[in-house]
């Protein structure tokens, strides 16, 4: 009988995320979000107004801000119940509600950067010079400067307003067949026993010492999205449609471009990672030959790429256990860091079992309206170990910045958020290396993290060239149909993983399964921050008490600078491709570390 995965309601309340520190019931928030409703009219008061004086200007931010932050506890508390119970039509209900008001939010305050932007910026400065309460804004003005040229006319922004909602129909519509929807046929598990596929499931399917197991779950998954390929490649190309729409909206010369202008991030640092991992692609090939010899085969399929090469590795640690060792590992970065990790610990900041409807993957919803929540399905491994030290570094990152920086500086860019989850992930690397004896029990290690910077540094990298190519494509008037975007991720795969891999017929649909293609030009981060964390961990344990001031610099930093900015003051310059190319660097030697332990 296939093992029967829970309903929500079976989850004890201890082990659920504490959503209640929110609102204590869904009336509470209910009654909430009619009174926030109520104050959007209250925004018009303003409008006509904002450049008469400093004081209205200042009055209003704050209006601005205070409004932010209620809206965001809304939508928080809608996406937080809708992701744990997609199924959930309460939740479903609610979080389209939260949608339906951030989308009215927008639309109320587009009059707000076109108004702002016919302010002269000499009358700004010195509305910023004599008004105190200003300087709490000056990234906000720093940021809106910049978007001088791609601000449009009032009727114009009103109506790009009113389109927000639409634009977040695709990724929308993913989410609910994806999660909601979509069923994968069962496969005998290793016991012989009839085994549920599902997206919490299918890594550990994986990582299966039995080989059919793991090619049984593969065929299970990618057949499962065969089925629906055209109907999620229209989807897909929907939501490169209205990127290419307001990209163009805002004239800006493409999706890229746009999506990279928030953070000012340079279209160089995109274009040197890809190059960077491109130069590195001997090492991945020599792993790709280590993991064919260590797993004794033949052919190595892509179904073998995520089992542990050494078989130690496949250990089980409960979740208790991941805490204390998390906590160990992570003693360098000083009692404080480690006062939250245990508060983030004991008060229900995590939800990590597994039950029906509840949405795959892990994440950290960092807020700055309440303490962080972590989403992920805990497994006992030490790659679950990983994925909760690394979603406790997104979690730290917002408690601290959320803790020194007022509001509108405490929300950083998505260009660092992936740093301080790899650093946490780094530093538990060298921990368990320092304190492992055993040379088989050093390779498992070393194998668990050979796979991340496999996963991080070039799949990530493989992501963002996929992504890059794809939005290219539409922009030059090519379709991007089910099978031109299979073909180009087949060939992405060739190229990435070499000449010793058997790239399977199946895996030309993986990215039809990936979320992060809905958030364009976002997966590269992951590449970047894992490159900068390296860099970061190396200062920490060399430098000790210096490196962590550094790295609290960063930490606390939020906003309140670029994101290059901020991981300067580290020590860190991502707008060159050494950060990128000494990450090659450790992933090339830790292979021939684990190449000699292998023999």
């Amino acid at each position: 009988m296939a093992e029967k995965v829970k309903a929500r309601a079976e989850i004890p309340a201890e082990d659920r995320w504490a959503v209640e520190d929110l609102y204590p019931d869904d009336r509470a928030w209910e009654e909430d979000l009619a009174r926030v409703s109520a104050l959007l009219p209250k925004a018009k008061e303003f409008e006509g107004r904002l450049g008469e004086s400093a004081q209205t200007l200042r009055e209003y931010l704050d209006f601005e801000d205070a409004l932010d932050q209620q809206v965001e506890k809304l939508y928080l508390y809608a996406h937080l119940n809708m992701d744990v119970d997609t199924t959930n039509g309460t939740y479903q209900t609610m979080q389209m509600k939260a949608q339906m008001l951030y989308a009215r939010l927008t639309e109320a305050l587009a009059f707000v950067q076109p108004e702002l932007m016919a302010i002269p910026e000499e009358t700004l400065a010195q509305y910023r010079a004599a008004e105190p309460g200003l300087q709490v804004y000056g990234q906000y003005f720093t940021m809106l400067l910049r978007q001088r040229r791609h601000t449009r006319s009032r009727e114009v922004e009103e109506l790009l307003a009113s389109a927000t909602e639409l634009a977040e129909t695709p990724s929308n519509t993913y989410t609910m067949l994806d999660n909601a929807d979509l069923t994968f046929p069962s496969i005998l598990g290793e016991d012989g026993e009839e085994t549920a596929v599902t997206h919490g499931r299918y890594a550990s399917l994986l990582e299966s010492r039995d080989r059919r197991v793991r090619r049984d779950a593969f065929h299970s998954m990618y057949s499962t999205y065969e089925k629906f390929a055209n109907t999620i490649a229209a989807n897909f190309t929907a939501n490169v449609k209205q990127a290419v729409f307001f990209a163009k909206a805002r004239g800006y010369s493409s999706t890229r471009a746009m999506c990279l202008a928030p953070s000012n991030i340079p279209e160089e640092v995109y274009d040197n990672l890809i190059a960077a991992v491109h130069d590195g692609l001997p090492a991945m090939y020599r792993y790709v030959a280590l993991r064919k010899k260590l797993l004794g085969v033949d052919d190595l399929h892509l179904y073998d790429v995520y089992v542990p090469m050494i078989p130690g590795s496949t250990k089980k640690i409960p979740l208790e256990e991941a805490k204390e060792t998390i906590l160990r590992a992570l003693a360098p970065m000083g009692a404080d860091y480690l006062a939250a990790l245990r508060e983030g610990f004991a008060n229900r900041w995590i939800d990590a079992s597994e039950n029906v409807g509840k949405k795959s993957g892990a994440y950290c919803s960092g807020s700055t309206v309440g303490h962080p929540y972590v989403l992920m399905t805990y497994k006992d491994t030490l790659d679950s170990m990983f994925t909760l030290a690394h979603e406790m570094g997104h979690a730290m990152h917002s408690y601290f910045s959320n803790k020194t920086q007022p509001h509108p500086t405490a929300g950083y860019r998505t260009f660092v958020a992936e740093v301080a989850s790899t650093c946490n992930e780094i530093l538990l690397t060298r921990y368990l290396l320092d304190n492992t004896a055993e040379p088989a029990e050093k390779a498992a290690v070393l194998n668990h993290f050979l796979d991340t910077l496999k996963g991080t540094l070039y799949r990530q990298t493989m992501f963002a060239e996929f992504e890059m190519q794809a939005h290219r494509r539409f922009e030059q008037g090519e379709a991007l149909t089910a099978e031109a975007l299979n073909e180009m991720y087949y060939r992405l795969n060739e190229l990435y993983f070499g000449p010793d891999m058997t790239v399977d017929r199946e895996i030309r649909l993986e990215w039809a399964r990936i979320p992060h293609f809905y958030t364009p030009f976002y997966v590269y981060q992951y590449a970047t921050g894992i490159s900068a964390a390296a860099a970061l961990a190396d200062r920490i344990l060399t430098l000790g008490e210096a490196g962590v001031a550094e790295y609290f610099r960063f930490l606390t930093g939020g906003g309140s600078q670029d994101p290059l900015e901020l991981l300067k003051l580290a020590g860190v310059d991502m707008s060159q491709k050494e950060p990128v190319e000494a990450a090659v660097k450790l992933f090339d030697n830790m292979l021939r570390e684990l190449e000699g332990l292998a023999g």
